[in-house]
């Protein structure tokens, strides 16, 4: 019998172990090959060289599965680092961003993330970045909004020679 080969195999590997990576179910499973080629005679190093892992994390799979079976191989959680903005800082920035910046005392007409910072670290005392400023926007339902030009407005002749250049 011919051996099967994957066009572009080294591409197709690290895409498969991407999609592995995706989500707990394909993790599990993975850990679940890991230790049943562990089973089947197969060192550490070997199943690590085969599912592109090192072999200390082999290790851990396998002594997680000794200790606690099936159960040692799920998913545990992962908490990451504590949010900065309570829940009573959301709801009170949830209500701000709903008046115009200006009653705030601020020049802008519109929220955008820069101002939205500085308005969590005068308001709150919370310092965040532009970045998760625009998560948090997001996160709250709002979506970015340009101010159109003032040039829809004009009159029918400027707009014509506004289109002509």
């Amino acid at each position: 019998m011919r051996k099967l080969e994957v066009k572009d195999a080294e591409i197709m590997r690290i895409a498969v172990q991407q999609e592995i990576l995706r989500s707990e179910d394909s993790r599990y499973d993975h850990r679940l090959h890991g230790v049943l080629l562990v089973c089947s005679g197969l060192s550490c190093p070997e199943v690590a060289k085969l599912l592109g892992h090192g072999p200390r994390t082999i290790q851990y799979w396998v002594r997680r599965f000794e200790e606690s079976g099936f159960a040692g191989l799920e998913e545990t959680p992962r908490p990451g680092r504590p949010s900065l903005i309570h829940e009573d800082i959301r709801s009170g920035v949830a209500v701000d961003l709903r008046y115009s910046p200006r009653e705030f005392g601020y020049s802008q007409n519109l929220w955008d993330s820069k101002l939205l910072s500085h308005h969590f670290s005068k308001q709150y005392g919370v310092q965040l970045g532009e970045r998760q400023c625009r998560r948090f926007f997001h996160q709250l339902g709002f979506r970015r909004r340009k101010p159109r030009p003032v040039i829809a407005k004009a009159d029918r002749n400027a707009q014509l020679r506004y289109k002509k250049t």
